[in-house]
């Protein structure tokens, strides 16, 4: 279970307990968020994309990632940040995976999806992030991830929110969730439904990873889930994920 720790409120000066959030890693490890005990927290009056990110390694696999900013909101009606251990300076290095038997492997960890096509072996080049600032780039990174895999003819619907789809593709609709709290059980079953009414493999990706129900949901629904840092690049957190990558769209 995670330690809780005494934060002080910077607005009325009361001290309170909190619970570091804990987000899952690419790696499949839990990462809790370091707070840094004898910091500073401060009150957040506005807030900007670039805010609401921290950078924090996973103590398992090394891997450096982007998660949310661990906040509350006190009882005096404040809404605090609380600063997390600095990573410390030097360079961030590759996270190791072994390549798959069907596809190569590219470079950030991220493996091309391989296959045969008329008997011939299949790769695709190296994968290029689009780097992520607002709401809209992690929907463009997705795009763009989805293309690299094999998925044609992406276009955005008119009303993302009332259709619960920010991307149709042939044979592919995916979801994108730029929000700084993991993607819950209903996101990820509206996303099936419309994979069955459209036919297609349904795709979901978070910034923030995914809670348990919507794992196992996922799970079992067969739906690749994936999970984004800042950087704009995709990583798998379920066995249908790694299948994608592995083995690219499904043919039919």
């Amino acid at each position: 279970m995670t330690e809780s720790v005494p934060v002080r409120c910077p607005a009325c000066r009361r001290e309170q307990s909190f619970t570091p959030p804990t987000f899952p890693c690419s790696c499949g490890a839990p990462l809790t968020l370091p707070v840094l005990r004898d910091g500073t927290p401060e009150e957040i009056g506005h807030r900007t994309w670039q805010d609401i990110w921290v950078t924090v390694d996973c103590p398992s696999c090394g891997r450096q990632g982007h998660w949310p900013q661990p906040e509350f909101g006190c009882g005096c009606g404040a809404v605090v940040r609380v600063p997390v251990v600095p990573v410390a300076p030097g360079p961030v290095q590759p996270v190791p995976q072994a390549p798959s038997p069907g596809g190569t492997q590219a470079p950030g960890g991220t493996q091309a999806p391989g296959g045969t096509q008329d008997g011939e072996p299949g790769a695709r080049p190296a994968f290029r992030p689009v780097t992520i600032r607002t709401a809209r780039d992690a929907v463009t990174a997705a795009a763009q991830y989805l293309r690299w895999l094999g998925f044609g003819c992406l276009r955005r619907p008119d009303d993302p929110e009332a259709s619960g789809v920010d991307l149709y593709g042939k044979g592919v609709v995916a979801q994108v969730d730029p929000t700084t709290r993991p993607t819950g059980l209903r996101e990820v079953e509206c996303l099936w439904l419309n994979g069955l009414n459209e036919s297609a493999l349904s795709v979901f990706f978070s910034l923030a990873g995914y809670a348990r129900e919507a794992r196992a949901r996922a799970d079992a629904l067969h739906i690749p889930l994936f999970i984004m840092d800042l950087t704009g690049t995709p990583q798998p957190v379920n066995d249908p994920a790694d299948a994608l990558i592995r083995c690219g769209p499904p043919r039919g």
